[in-house]
């Protein structure tokens, strides 16, 4: 079994869990107003579940590549994992976690900075004059659009500043 085969097997059960917490957990919890609706609340998690199982079924079950076939050089082995970046995708999953967890001490602006300018870091990006700057515009940006123009309430800054 190639490895994209068994990504796709992996992918395919969280793909069903996230597919059931959308459809009976999610759905239970609706409010009463919310049932006549027309985009509910899981709409979007249903669709992502059920897009994701028919792609990972794709993979599975679709016909083997015309490279895979003969000499079984083609497609991804686990012995070739060698060559791919391993530690910086687990730098960046591990950075995401640390965004998570940074984002109500840090407020919005403060980790998504941090966030970006340190994977941009990891990714390869040496010049801290270019980073910076970029990752905090596009932070406040975000915020300002999340904000301002669609009325979600983001704590913008750290907790230890208070604003009015």
């Amino acid at each position: 079994m190639t490895l994209e085969r068994s990504i796709a097997i992996i992918f395919l059960a969280l793909c069903a869990a996230y597919g059931y917490a959308a459809f009976v957990t999610m759905q239970a919890n609706l409010l009463p107003f919310e049932m006549n609706m027309s985009f509910l609340p899981n709409t979007m998690p249903k669709v992502l579940s059920i897009a994701g199982a028919v792609i990972a079924l794709i993979i599975i079950f679709g016909s083997p590549s015309p490279t895979s076939s003969g000499s079984g050089s083609g497609g991804l082995q686990i012995s070739q994992l060698k060559p791919f970046h391993i530690a910086q995708a687990v730098g960046i999953l591990l950075a995401m976690a640390a965004y998570a967890m940074l984002l109500r001490p840090l407020g919005f602006i403060g980790s998504t900075t941090l966030f970006l300018t340190g994977t941009g870091f990891l990714l390869g990006e040496r010049k801290l004059h270019v980073m910076l700057p970029i990752a905090l515009s596009a932070a406040f940006l975000i915020w300002f659009l999340v904000e301002k123009l669609l009325d979600i309430v983001l704590r913008p800054w750290p907790w230890f500043i208070v604003t009015s």
